[in-house]
């Protein structure tokens, strides 16, 4: 798929139009719950970005291709391995990805410990749409 310049997305309130710059590669989605994964794959296409969405951190690190990636965003409360686990991973291997994680309960030692792995942003349920969108837009610049 070639880059695209720009992209126009309606905001949440009405008569509001924001335009992202959409990445060049692909945004990764992995969360363990059908729901929020697929909700999170529609605002993003939605929002004009290619995603690829993965239901646990093994089926991530199993099948993603980390350099087509711009970033990544990731459930923390997973069977598998925890988002912050999975980053740990990631950031062991080199790979220096911009990463959200999806929390609803943000402790000290979850916010410490997303610090200490350089996750880009911490986002509690529910989501802010915009504040994702913003995430996603910067990865990329």
């Amino acid at each position: 798929m070639g880059k695209m310049l720009m992209q126009e997305t309606i905001g949440q309130r009405a008569g509001e139009c924001r335009v992202h710059n959409v990445p060049d590669r692909l945004v990764a989605v992995v969360d363990d719950d059908d729901a929020v994964r697929d909700s999170l794959r529609f605002l993003l296409e939605i929002a004009g970005y290619t995603v690829a969405a993965y239901a646990s951190a093994t089926q991530f690190l199993q099948e993603a291709r980390l350099n087509d990636l711009a970033c990544l965003v990731v459930d923390q409360h997973m069977p598998d391995l925890t988002g912050l686990q999975l980053v740990a991973r990631l950031r062991g291997d080199g790979v220096g990805l911009p990463v959200a994680l999806i929390t609803g309960s943000p402790s000290a030692d979850v916010l410490r410990l997303a610090r200490e792995l350089s996750v880009s942003r911490v986002l509690e349920k529910p989501l802010d749409d915009d504040q994702l969108l913003e995430f996603i837009a910067a990865a990329d610049d």
